[in-house]
């Protein structure tokens, strides 16, 4: 399924682990603050191969106010141009020679670095990596550069049909909301921006409490929070005033529409879900997609493209957001089949409406949303992404929290609370034609 996030975000969020698994049990989160409220979280793991730093802001796209579209994303990109006290390129280079490896990536909610490094590595890591993304240099002629690689980003983004119409899809559902434009933001933006209107959009946004900088692996032997203490982080303000995320307004309806180099037809479809707040409805989405289309043996797999084979592939997947959650529908088929197969769907979804699951197949579903969970966390930087991001967000569970969540699960709740919301008439359908 394509995620309502670019490619860019997708892969670098979901960076391949280093060799070496985690298998003790994993410990509890300890949080801290530093005295400008700035928090930290970390988990030991002593057996791990590598320790995690992951520095999170609420700094993404939904952050961007009237005239600066794209700015979150092209900051990310020029904060690896330097600070004051690092050349261009030269972070990468000395994270490499220290055995690490470096990304990160900007979403709608907000943007996260992180750097992989052996334990020995990891202060002077640590150091390299705020200094790098809390006092960037922003050098005009590096920003031109920059920029280019930024519209070349976009114009291969709106050179594929498919993410055209995807970005239709979010565009008519979400309406005015951030989460209905493109996170490269537009053309004209990206030209009217300038170093001084970057800077200024940094300055608001990385303030101490909307920040959250989490570490995972063997940190026995390291003294992180005295190293904090006279570390950029510790210098930055508080934010002036306070700024949670805006409701999503989701909006039904219909579109179709054609699109030339389109190979195939889509069918496109979107329902909208309480956002990431309710962890427990997020965990209850995820097994209601789950048992939908996760699978030969889902619903909509099994009846779409096994027994009557009218799609090349069909996706259904929970996208958990702040303002509000997104159950996103993909299914790629032949044009001529596009009527068999909105109708298909809506059938599936209409008799999961009169008719429970199974309980084989909640649990079912269960079994493969609790692996999924287990398998991300068997590195240090899935579980330093986790627990950062939920840290971030004023979420301070403990890991196993939400396999517990899972269990609370049942038929009877699933048809009561969830089901109903994924009904056809909710949901914003888009149909995608070849030219």
């Amino acid at each position: 399924m394509r995620s309502i996030l670019p490619a860019e975000w997708r892969d670098k969020r979901a960076a391949n682990p280093l060799p070496g698994l985690i298998t003790a049990s994993l410990p509890e989160p300890q949080r801290a603050q530093l005295s400008n409220g700035a928090t930290v979280v970390q988990l030991d793991l002593p057996d791990a191969p590598v320790v995690c730093l992951d520095f999170w802001c609420r700094a993404g796209s939904g952050e961007e106010g009237a005239g600066e579209s794209g700015l979150a994303h092209f900051l990310e990109h020029m904060v690896f141009k330097g600070s004051q006290q690092l050349e261009a390129g030269e972070f990468d280079l000395r994270i490499e020679a220290l055995g690490g490896n470096s990304n990160a990536a900007t979403g709608f909610d907000d943007v996260h670095y992180h750097v992989l490094v052996p334990a020995a590595a990891a202060s002077e890591s640590l150091a390299l990596l705020l200094d790098l993304v809390l006092q960037p240099r922003l050098d005009p002629d590096d920003f031109s550069l920059e920029r280019q690689v930024v519209l070349e980003e976009l114009a291969q983004s709106e050179d594929q049909p498919e993410e055209v119409a995807f970005q239709q899809l979010l565009q008519r559902s979400c309406g005015d909301h951030a989460y209905g434009r493109p996170i490269l933001g537009s053309r004209q933006a990206l030209m009217d921006h300038s170093p001084q209107s970057m800077g200024a959009f940094h300055q608001r946004s990385y303030r101490s409490d909307r920040c959250c900088l989490s570490i995972a692996g063997p940190l026995a032997s390291l003294a992180i929070q005295e190293q904090l203490e006279h570390s950029p982080l510790a210098q930055l303000r508080p934010a002036e005033a306070g700024g949670e995320p805006q409701p999503l307004t989701f909006q039904a309806g219909e579109h179709r529409m054609e699109l030339p180099r389109l190979e195939a037809a889509r069918l496109l479809m979107a329902w909208p879900l309480p956002g990431a707040a309710d962890q427990k409805t997020v965990l209850g989405g995820d097994l209601l997609t789950t048992l939908l289309a996760e699978g030969r043996r889902s619903r909509l797999v099994e009846r779409l493209r096994e027994q009557l084979r009218l799609v090349e592939s069909i996706d259904l997947d929970l996208n958990v957001l702040e303002s509000g959650c997104l159950v996103l529908l993909e299914a790629v088929c032949d044009p001529d089949q596009l009527p068999a197969v909105r109708r298909e769907v809506d059938s599936v979804l209409r008799e999961l409406q009169d008719v429970d699951p199974s309980n084989a197949e909640l649990e079912r579903a269960k079994r493969l949303v609790g692996n999924g969970y287990r398998f991300s966390l068997e590195a240090p930087g899935g579980v330093a992404a986790m627990v950062g991001n939920s840290t971030l967000w004023g979420r301070h569970h403990n890991l196993q929290a939400p396999l517990d969540w899972l269990e609370e699960w049942d038929v009877k709740r699933l048809a009561r609370d969830l089901i109903p919301a994924l009904s056809p008439e909710r949901a914003f359908c888009l149909e995608a034609v070849p030219a």
